[in-house]
């Protein structure tokens, strides 16, 4: 094994991503028979802790977190959450595990993962370029420097939701993990950069159609998980969720080279309230 390099020795040893959050999704199935054996003491003990776990205010190294009851049998119920802090994210799981209601809750799946920027987003130079080769606009137009300042300004914020997100208080949420092809002729890796940015570019526009009706979060998990990618989505409406998947499956970059997971979709809840949900 060779031996770290002086600028190696440099880079601070931390879990403290040097920007964005570590991103947590986890399921669990309640297993009915085994909360059967449980006796009343530890049932409701087992609601008061899980209740706590299932509580932001309980994990101060937690930035975001919603719970919500899994609608179908992938799962009874799920947790996302965010955190700059990756032993408060994990403490979430190992708390929900070791509530007195442990014993009935059977794991389902997990996904962990960072927030990013992705190398797609175009810096205002760029976009700039895209408005005057793509778009065809004069560069020496007042229309040209309006659109490039506009943008200009909307990038910081929008780059600060990418990295540090808000969760919406809208009622529903879907999450599904993905990757891009890597298969003979449809290799998204093997594509110029330039062909890649045009086809995200793509479906960000389709996206944006749904502006205020869905929001949307695209975490990385390359090398952490195993899939690629976590999209996130909440909605104010079911119906938002399934248009907007299906209108971007239309785009080249998903109809081409995109591989899809496991959907899960719930509806958000207050601890004790999803308790009640799933009949805890």
């Amino acid at each position: 094994m060779s031996q770290p390099s002086a600028g190696d020795l440099e880079v601070e040893a931390t879990l403290v991503p040097e920007s964005g959050r570590h991103f947590l999704h986890l399921f669990y199935r309640v297993d009915r028979a085994a909360l059967a054996n449980l006796d009343q003491d530890h049932r409701h003990a087992g609601r008061e802790e899980l209740s706590r776990a299932l509580d932001k205010a309980s994990h101060p190294g937690v930035d975001q977190m919603h719970a919500f009851a899994v609608v179908g049998h992938k799962a009874s119920f799920g947790v996302v959450l965010a955190g700059r802090d990756l032993r408060a994210v994990h403490g979430v799981d190992m708390a929900i595990q070791a509530s007195a209601l442990g014993p009935a809750l059977v794991p389902s799946y997990s996904f962990y993962s960072l927030t990013e920027v992705s190398e797609y987003v175009p810096d205002a130079e760029e976009y700039g370029r895209i408005l005057r080769e793509r778009e065809g606009v004069d560069p020496e137009g007042p229309t040209y420097k309006t659109k490039v300042e506009q943008y200009a300004r909307r990038l910081a914020p929008m780059n600060s939701q990418r990295l540090y997100p808000e969760f919406p208080d809208w009622p529903c949420l879907c999450f599904y993990p993905m990757s891009k092809m890597r298969q003979g002729d449809q290799n998204w890796y093997r594509l110029p950069f330039a062909t890649r940015a045009d086809l995200m570019a793509q479906h960000g526009r389709s996206g944006m159609k749904f502006a205020g009706k869905v929001s949307q979060v695209i975490t990385a998990s390359t090398g952490l998980d195993d899939w690629e990618w976590g999209v996130t989505l909440w909605a104010r409406n079911p119906q938002y969720l399934k248009d907007i998947v299906y209108t971007m499956r239309f785009d080249e970059s998903s109809a081409s080279y995109a591989l899809f997971g496991p959907f899960y979709f719930g509806f958000i809840l207050p601890p004790r309230a999803l308790l009640d949900a799933v009949r805890l």
